[in-house]
């Protein structure tokens, strides 16, 4: 830089910018619902999925149990599907609209409504059959069949 510069003989002005300060201090509050309760209500622990609900309380103990899990579908059988799905040990519906599907939860003692209830759904391919509510393969072909030994 040439000495005559007008930029070099300008003085450098360090002063911190004017704020302007707020009449009011804000809430501290960060959480806008206050009265939630700590711990989970027994509704939202039975919809958790089983996967997140064995990873955060560690495998409950429960007993061996194959349920069926099925769509919506369009046949005069739905109906009679759903009642016998709600008569299952436990039944659940997951999503809405075109979405839902049932679950219905079986136990050994109840293989005689197990049945009844995959006659009615089991052709469909959409149906699936989850042993310990996880999809195994030849729950169908292998595990149903064993569990029919069980009916007399």
């Amino acid at each position: 830089m040439k000495p005559t510069d007008p930029v070099a003989e300008r003085p450098i002005d360090n002063t911190p910018p004017d704020v302007p300060v707020p009449d009011y201090r804000p809430v501290e509050r960060f959480w806008p619902y206050v009265d939630l309760p700590e711990q989970p209500t027994e509704q939202e622990l039975a919809a958790l999925n089983p996967e997140l609900s064995e990873a955060l309380f560690g495998t409950p103990p429960l007993p061996f149990s194959i349920s069926i899990d099925f769509p919506r579908f369009d046949a005069p059988d739905y109906a009679r599907a759903v009642e016998m799905a709600r008569a299952s040990a436990e039944y659940r519906e997951i999503g809405s609209g075109a979405t839902l599907r049932h679950r219905a939860r079986f136990y050994p003692q109840d293989a005689v409504k197990l049945r009844d209830l995959f006659d009615l759904v089991g052709r469909f391919d959409a149906t699936e059959v989850l042993i310990d509510d996880r999809p195994v393969p030849y729950a169908r072909e292998l595990w149903l069949p064993l569990l029919w030994f069980l009916i007399r």
